[in-house]
């Protein structure tokens, strides 16, 4: 990544679309939390620590499942995103533009869901 490419990531908390940086985190936070409540009512351990655990065929069926939750999140932050960097930069890059819909939508979920279903299935 290129150092103004950098600086451009940091300069997307002002301007059009900044919004974004406080919508988006708080729906996948929300989403996060129903899916952990969800976790904890069925006893399932937390999420991110059974993907490194089971095959190859569970981790799929979990990941298709986590992204039918989230995916709609990721996209738009993804879409967002892309509009922004063509109102301020006039061109697009994917890979930033993926880097801030990972950041904006599947870390909030990933650490609500494990957050939550700790929470609430402790004795």
């Amino acid at each position: 990544m290129e150092p103004e490419t950098l600086f451009q990531l940091i300069g997307r908390l002002d301007g059009p679309l900044h919004f974004r940086f406080l919508l988006q985190p708080l729906v996948a936070a929300i989403i996060g939390y129903r899916d952990g409540a969800k976790d904890a009512r069925t006893g399932a351990p937390p999420y991110f620590g059974m993907l490194t655990q089971v095959g190859r065929q569970e981790r799929r069926a979990m990941t298709r499942e986590a992204w039918s939750s989230i995916g709609k999140v990721f996209v738009l932050a993804f879409v967002l995103d892309c509009v922004f960097q063509y109102l301020v930069y006039k061109s697009i890059g994917i890979v930033a533009a993926l880097l801030i819909a990972a950041v904006l939508a599947l870390v909030p979920y990933l650490l609500m869901r494990g957050l939550v279903n700790r929470t609430i299935s402790r004795p």
